[in-house]
């Protein structure tokens, strides 16, 4: 008598952020993306892609997160070319947990606040970050949950309650997915520019200024199409015979392409397909 195996339910990915800010086109060193969770750490995840993502041993990063605390690059051929990585607790448990990078000219300025000031490194590396960010942001930070209405935001982030750690990033890490509707409704999913780029074959630059910007990018017959929803980036690809109505119903209705492409798309029962399946897992 054989066994029969139950085939097993397939667990949903991690969710390592709902809360994305993006103030990236800020001048640096304040170019920054908020990247923020409401719902419990999954501490193990945090630190396996934080360590990835700013080369720090998994184990000292873990540490970092259980901990709060600084790690200081170690000299390369003696020389130091990176800052700091810092995480911050908040010992009353009245805030969330911060995760910030120093450039190496702001972990200068940090080592001269305390020395000046005579006050702990981490104290003086705060002072710097904060200050370099943009005034909304700094505004933001001085209100519970960045100010947010929770009235406002999608059940799923609202029901978490207060936000439990912010990560302030800089890269482009794998680990931002983002799905780009296809013409025969597929909904594929890419992580950071390289993957994007590759996937429509594009340049790097090219990858770049379309998700930064919006706009429209024509690649061979067919045409990306990107709006910036909320600080990201939403992109379709739209197929020739798709592209060509757009441009007719552009020109003859006097109205951005943009507008006439997205008419397109919500007409087009293929291209909405999978956004109508994606919607329906979300509320179940």
């Amino acid at each position: 008598m054989f066994k029969i195996k139950k085939k097993g339910e397939k667990t949903k990915p991690g969710v390592l952020y709902n809360i994305v800010e993006d103030y990236s086109e800020f001048d640096a060193p304040g170019n920054v993306t908020v990247c923020a969770m409401t719902l419990t750490e999954d501490l193990a995840a945090h630190a396996k892609i934080l360590a990835e993502s700013y080369d720090i041993p998994l184990a000292t990063m873990t540490m970092l997160l259980t901990e709060g605390g600084l790690h200081v690059y170690p000299q390369t051929g003696g020389i130091l070319t990176q800052g700091l990585f810092a995480c911050l607790l908040n010992p009353a448990h009245t805030g969330p947990k911060q995760t910030f990078v120093l450039d190496l000219m702001q972990f200068a300025e940090a080592e001269q606040l305390t020395r000046a000031r005579r006050i702990p490194l981490h104290e003086a590396a705060t002072r710097v970050f904060h200050r370099t960010l943009p005034e909304e942001l700094q505004t933001k930070l001085g209100q519970k949950n960045l100010g947010l209405d929770y009235r406002t935001l999608n059940r799923s982030v609202a029901k978490g309650g207060d936000i439990k750690y912010i990560d302030f990033r800089k890269d482009w890490s794998p680990h931002f997915k983002r799905l780009c509707i296809m013409p025969d409704g597929r909904l594929v999913e890419t992580g950071g520019l390289n993957e994007f780029a590759r996937l429509h074959g594009i340049t790097l630059t090219q990858a770049k200024t379309l998700v930064e910007h919006g706009g429209t990018l024509e690649v061979q017959d067919e045409v990306l199409a990107c709006q910036i929803v909320n600080g990201q980036p939403a992109v379709a690809r739209f197929s020739a015979a798709n592209y060509a109505k757009a441009k007719d119903l552009a020109a003859a209705r006097s109205v951005h392409l943009m507008d006439a492409l997205s008419a397109v798309a919500y007409n087009d029962s293929a291209m909405m397909r999978g956004v109508s399946r994606k919607a329906l897992a979300q509320r179940s």
